[in-house]
């Protein structure tokens, strides 16, 4: 047994909870986590987990060794990286987790800018609008949108985002222009209910406009075709709509009565210096979005 693959088991599963959890991170089965992590107690001469049929909990050993191990083994993986990378270039896996809707309209084709001159890269990008968890799942880096309310991550500022009330001329023409932002509650509005903050808008005085419409959505994307498809107003992310605005798909509305601009950060879990390849993958992030807002 490979003491390093040990002490990899031992990590994974108290940072997931499980040997389950350690296998999938780790790649191994089940049953070669579990006795991996026999093996390491048996040298160690101690035991580190307490198994229980509900959970894993560590004993004071296992407390104080993960207080060590996983700067070791990060250590030891930038170590044996630097060295690679000196001669390969930059090399391994990188995790990265983003919001559906941004990561399929910008961040899967800046990840592929950024590992075509790379080609010992691997991308390992899962999209989801659910709250990731970076430890537990394995990610290495995340890109939030919004305030940031864990003080356990380390964030670069990639740009911001504004909310704009759009509506196809077809509505408008049938339903008549909003002059104010009371005005909307006249109208059908669609509502994303993966807007944080509330179900109301955060238009007008004091924000948290209590909004009604037909249709409510998870998705900032479905959010916009719905008002292409002339079915109400939407409070969209500038960059899910401004395609539509330039082609006159979509009007932007009450252009004077502005949201709450969010940022849009890369995150990472703070602790050890990142490796070599992440730190490469955040300085292109940085330098891409602000390309991109150069060609708009």
């Amino acid at each position: 047994m490979d003491f390093v693959d040990g002490v990899r088991v031992f990590v994974a599963a108290v940072q997931t909870g499980s040997f389950a959890g350690a296998a999938a991170r780790l790649g191994i089965s089940n049953k070669l986590a579990s006795k991996y992590l026999a093996q390491l107690e048996d040298r160690l001469g101690t035991r580190l987990l307490q198994r229980t049929t509900r959970k894993l909990g560590m004993t004071p050993a296992g407390e104080r060794f993960m207080a060590r191990a996983p700067g070791w083994l990060e250590d030891l993986d930038e170590m044996a990286s630097d060295i690679r990378e000196e001669r390969e270039g930059i090399t391994g896996l990188i995790r990265v987790s983003a919001p559906l809707t941004v990561g399929e309209l910008h961040v899967q084709d800046m990840l592929r800018r950024f590992a075509k001159p790379h080609p010992g890269v691997g991308i390992d990008l899962r999209l989801s609008d659910r709250y990731v968890d970076l430890a537990a799942d394995g990610i290495d880096l995340a890109i939030r949108i919004g305030r940031l309310d864990a003080a356990s991550l380390v964030a670069r500022k990639l740009g911001e985002t504004e909310l704009l009330a759009v509506a196809s001329p077809e509505y408008l023409h049938s339903a008549g222009e909003p002059a104010t932002a009371e005005d909307l509650l006249a109208h059908d509005c669609i509502r994303d209910t993966n807007m944080r903050g509330g179900p109301g808008w955060p238009l007008g005085e004091g924000g948290g406009l209590a909004v009604t419409g037909r249709f409510m959505v998870n998705s900032a994307r479905a959010a916009r075709d719905l008002a292409v498809a002339a079915e109400g107003i939407a409070l969209c992310p500038d960059y899910v709509v401004r395609e539509d605005l330039e082609s006159g798909r979509l009007r932007h509305l009450l252009v004077d009565l502005r949201g709450p601009k969010l940022p849009i950060n890369a995150v990472y879990l703070q602790g050890r210096r990142p490796p070599r390849r992440l730190r490469a993958l955040i300085e292109f992030a940085v330098q891409d979005w602000a390309k991109a807002r150069g060609t708009r």
